[in-house]
């Protein structure tokens, strides 16, 4: 009676088990994997990129120092190769001259469902730009797309810093922050003079 228990208890957390993986494995899950490497003159970056809205394709970014470009291709899934690179000239890009000390850093970037974008930064010259990697207009051909190129070192004057939350800006000169009102001074009435007190045994005068 007892070995009888036990076979049946064995078997339904068998079931259960069963049960608890189907319903894990079936449920959704969203994959958006992303890594950056280098090594000496070469930086690497993976991203989502979405050639076909119905199939996940993955990104690589490779950036070459030695002959100035950005290459860019996706994993054809379907038939386990690399579609051929598509590349971008970073001097013409960056503006810089050539055999000029540039230093680059790049990394990607979450954008929506499938697409990732590539954001990459040049020290030297300041210059940050915005890049997607998709398919052309054929559909067969990868492209590199420039978004948008600016400057993350603003020219002109630097506000102060405030001295800690809420203090406002001390005056160079010395005096009052900057803000506070001056009050003029106020003239006080002359103040009253109170008699001293007569000495015991002198007459008072009324």
């Amino acid at each position: 009676m007892r070995q009888g228990a036990m076979v049946i208890v064995g078997v339904t957390g068998m079931a259960l088990g069963m049960v608890a993986t189907m319903f894990y494995s079936g449920q959704p899950r969203s994959v958006g994997a992303a890594s950056n490497d280098r090594y000496q003159d070469y930086v690497m970056s993976t991203g989502a990129v979405t050639i076909n809205p119905r199939i996940q394709t993955d990104g690589v970014w490779l950036l070459d120092y030695k002959s100035g470009k950005l290459l860019g291709t996706v994993i054809d899934k379907t038939q386990g190769k690399i579609v051929g690179f598509a590349e971008v000239d970073l001097a013409t890009e960056f503006g810089v001259e050539p055999r000029q000390d540039v230093h680059f850093m790049m990394t990607t970037g979450y954008v929506t469902q499938g697409q990732s974008a590539l954001y990459i930064a040049e020290t030297t010259t300041g210059k940050f730009g915005v890049y997607t990697m998709g398919a052309g207009t054929n559909g067969n051909n990868i492209v590199i797309r420039r978004h948008d190129m600016t400057n993350f070192r603003q020219t002109g004057t630097t506000a102060p810093a405030a001295d800690s939350a809420g203090a406002l800006p001390r005056d160079p000169a010395g005096g009052l922050p900057a803000g506070v009102p001056v009050i003029a001074p106020q003239t006080l009435p002359p103040t009253p003079t109170i008699p001293a007190p007569a000495a015991p045994g002198s007459p008072i005068i009324k």
